[in-house]
């Protein structure tokens, strides 16, 4: 194997980006940006430990389920989970996020760089209740990078294609997975754990 370590042979390998890719990255939320978080059903949160590595998480809700409270700052409301807590526990370390909003049915994706806070004020909280239960934290995030991401990679996965969606009978259920994982004796089926995750969505 031969590993690149410094910033000159990578560039020597990539050459430089263009300018038009330098400068889409804008400081502040334009009505572009507004308007794709506001049909985003979907997006990833990334964070950084203080343990080196990084995490990638889905969070997901109706769109739009990310707020915008001003050009500079949004609100993600973190709903119930399984409290790994590996997104809130690495923000205390580290206040860094990225987030990668998705729309579907559009090949294109926005991303957003920025710092965040785990806020637990009651009146912000209230903002996102939803079937009366409120989040338990709300991300409060300082934006400071919001740039457009090209169509390529949703383009080669052909993501939206009915054509190339897969059976999910075609891997086992997931209770199934984890038996096998951890050495379980008795496997959750694919209907008991759906009918588990409607119960607790919020």
């Amino acid at each position: 194997m031969s590993a690149i370590r410094d910033t000159a042979s990578l560039r020597a390998l990539y050459g430089d980006a263009r300018e038009r890719s330098r400068r889409k990255v804008l400081p502040a939320l334009d009505r572009h940006a507004r308007r794709f978080i506001e049909l985003s059903p979907f997006c990833l949160l990334s964070t950084h430990g203080a343990d080196g590595l990084g995490d990638v998480t889905p969070r997901g809700d109706a769109p739009g389920f990310v707020a915008v409270a001003d050009d500079r700052t949004l609100l993600l409301p973190d709903r119930a989970g399984n409290n790994r807590l590996d997104s809130l526990l690495n923000i205390l370390d580290n206040p860094g996020v990225g987030l990668l909003f998705m729309v579907p049915g559009v090949d294109e994706t926005l991303r957003i760089n920025g710092h965040a806070t785990i806020e637990t004020d009651p009146d912000l909280l209230a903002r996102f209740e939803v079937a009366g239960k409120l989040p338990k934290t709300v991300l409060v995030i300082a934006v400071a990078e919001v740039y457009l991401h090209c169509a390529k990679a949703l383009m080669r996965s052909h993501l939206w294609s009915a054509e190339n969606r897969v059976d999910r009978a075609i891997l086992p259920s997931m209770g199934e997975m984890m038996r096998d994982q951890l050495g379980l004796d008795q496997a959750e089926t694919q209907a008991e754990m759906l009918e588990r995750y409607r119960a607790t969505l919020y």
